[in-house]
């Protein structure tokens, strides 16, 4: 788990998270080194975030969407 709050990013919060209270997840790529995404818990954002280089991420979307 990463803490790093000098990185910059992209976040969006899930569809699926209850009438936009933010009670899901969010992720998003670091917008100065967009082959790296990240996802966080949007109810403890202070508790960091977990990166992945793009081609894991891509195969996470993939498996997840099956």
């Amino acid at each position: 788990m990463n803490r790093d709050t000098s990185a910059v990013f992209g976040w969006r919060t899930s569809s699926y998270s209850v009438n936009g209270g933010g009670q899901c997840v969010e992720a998003g790529p670091f917008l100065n080194e967009p082959q790296r995404f990240a996802v966080r818990d949007s109810t403890q954002r202070d508790l960091g975030y977990l990166s992945f280089p793009s081609p894991e991420w891509s195969a996470l979307l993939r498996s997840a969407a099956r």
